[in-house]
């Protein structure tokens, strides 16, 4: 009894409303903390890509309509090398590598499913496949055809290893600019980058490459339209024409996965 009454007298030392302070701030035997909502954070420009992409390939054999196709385009138009943990100061390939002509391509794979993918290369088609291409860094030449009409009595090959085809676009893209797109037969589903400086390309490919799916990546060199075939003024006018052969990957092309490190996405 003496005990308790010394610990209620070492208590009954605190003034009272000074003990009134202390209870509330010690219920439970611990300081309470001042509770604060989390505010839940906005989605970044590579999730809401993501989730417009989910809603617009639906599986193998999807194309995606007009306004669908303008969506994807206006938010590839927006995005930024950050936005996918590139830093245009980092991306830097050394002049003595250019000068030797090493072709080597690092590919970091964002998110891959069985409806599309995102991932580039010599002249290579995309077989069944709807293809967004935006370069976020540096500048790159693009070339690229489509397989011209069967019924064009042009289009008769002087032998079984040669297809015509007609050039759709011959020319250099500089970042930032505007999303390009191939659909499966046309928008130049055939074409071949080449780096005119150290460059960055984000693509979303729908469906993805699938060997089971009889989509495999298939290689062509061109061969100049005139060297099996005269040509007229008015068609060299009109058409821009080339005979494509198909070929085994080249030898010197060096392709790297490398870990994707940028932004997460989440699959929910």
């Amino acid at each position: 009894m003496g005990a308790g009454a010394a610990g209620l007298d070492v208590a009954g030392a605190v003034p009272a409303k000074r003990r009134r302070a202390l209870a509330a701030k010690t219920r439970g035997g611990r300081p309470r903390q001042a509770r604060r909502r989390a505010q839940p954070q906005p989605p970044t420009a590579l999730q809401r890509l993501f989730r417009a992409c989910r809603a617009v390939f639906k599986g193998p054999g999807t194309v995606p309509a007009p306004p669908e196709v303008a969506l994807l385009r206006a938010m590839l138009d927006r995005m930024r090398p950050e936005d996918v943990g590139l830093s245009p100061d980092r991306f830097i390939r050394t002049r003595d590598n250019a000068a030797q002509g090493n072709l080597t391509i690092t590919q970091r794979i964002i998110y891959k499913s069985d409806n599309f993918s995102n991932a580039v290369i010599p002249l290579h088609n995309h077989p069944g496949m709807t293809v967004f291409s935006k370069p976020l860094i540096g500048s790159i030449h693009v070339k690229s055809y489509d397989w011209a009409d069967p019924d064009d009595q042009a289009a008769l090959p002087p032998n079984h290893q040669l297809r015509l085809a007609e050039l759709v676009v011959d020319d250099v893209f500089t970042a930032p600019c505007n999303t390009s797109v191939l659909y499966p037969t046309a928008g130049g589903n055939m074409h071949r980058f080449t780096a005119i400086a150290p460059c960055a390309i984000l693509d979303i490919l729908g469906p993805p490459y699938s060997i089971e799916e009889d989509r495999d990546c298939t290689y062509y060199t061109d061969v100049p339209y005139s060297s099996q075939h005269p040509m007229t003024c008015n068609e060299q006018e009109g058409r821009r024409l080339a005979w494509l052969k198909e070929v085994e990957m080249p030898r010197d092309l060096k392709m790297h996965t490398v870990r994707y490190s940028g932004p997460p996405i989440s699959d929910r």
